[in-house]
């Protein structure tokens, strides 16, 4: 049931291995990253009719059965046999030529193309003003009281408030961030590898999201506008 075909139009899920460095025909070092990009499995195909709008819904990494609650082991079921640990959909114009359980490789992109790389960013845990948002410390001569803290926070009124949104210590990193029109460097289809000139988000082995660049080509789920 399993087919290969070019699929520009959705994007693929992949696991980030690290940077390296790639050299041009000039001799020059470019920063890279390698990444090794699915086989994923199309898992759903939504439709205006069943579901109020067209999308794809593909599948990758996978994982142990217990690991999979009977809800998801059913609808994994209908596209293959292996249980998938990670779901991400795509909308879509059009499903033509789509078919369940198909796979999406990386021979779906080609070398010099844009594409947008989404992922979550290393996670610092707690962090203060100077490290979280890049604040200048205060005097550090014998005596002073304000090394590193965040200065006034608010008005001095009574009743006074800290304004939504203030710049102030707490967790940083560990979201999901998207670094957008990187050009790919190399496709690789017999590793699953694509080459990625700069730096994507997270650490080895963090879960990506590639998918063609909207900034610099056709928007699908828009019917290319």
């Amino acid at each position: 049931m399993l087919a290969l075909f070019p699929l520009m139009s959705i994007g693929i899920l992949g696991k980030k291995l690290g940077m390296s460095q790639f050299f041009d025909d000039h001799g020059r070092a470019i920063p890279v990253t390698l990444i090794e990009a699915g086989p994923c499995r199309i898992t759903q195909l939504k439709t205006s009719e069943t579901d109020g709008y067209s999308a794809v819904q593909i599948g990758f990494g996978g994982t142990r059965e217990k690991l999979i609650n009977k809800p998801a082991k059913g609808h994994l079921s209908k596209s293959g046999e292996d249980y998938l640990r990670h779901l991400r959909e795509y909308r879509v114009a059009d499903l033509a030529g789509l078919e369940l359980g198909a796979s999406v490789t990386v021979g779906s992109f080609e070398a010099g193309q844009k594409v947008d790389v989404s992922g979550d960013s290393m996670g610092r845990g707690f962090s203060g003003y100077q490290k979280r948002h890049g604040f200048s410390r205060g005097p550090m001569s014998h005596g002073s009281k304000n090394h590193r803290e965040p200065g006034s926070t608010g008005a001095g009124t009574t009743p006074g408030r800290i304004y939504p949104g203030k710049r102030m210590a707490g967790r940083y990193g560990g979201k999901q961030i998207t670094t957008r029109g990187l050009t790919v460097l190399k496709v690789d289809s017999e590793r699953n590898l694509l080459v990625v000139k700069g730096s994507v988000p997270g650490k080895p082995g963090a879960l990506l999201n590639i998918r063609p660049a909207k900034r610099f080509g056709l928007n699908p789920a828009k019917g290319g506008k």
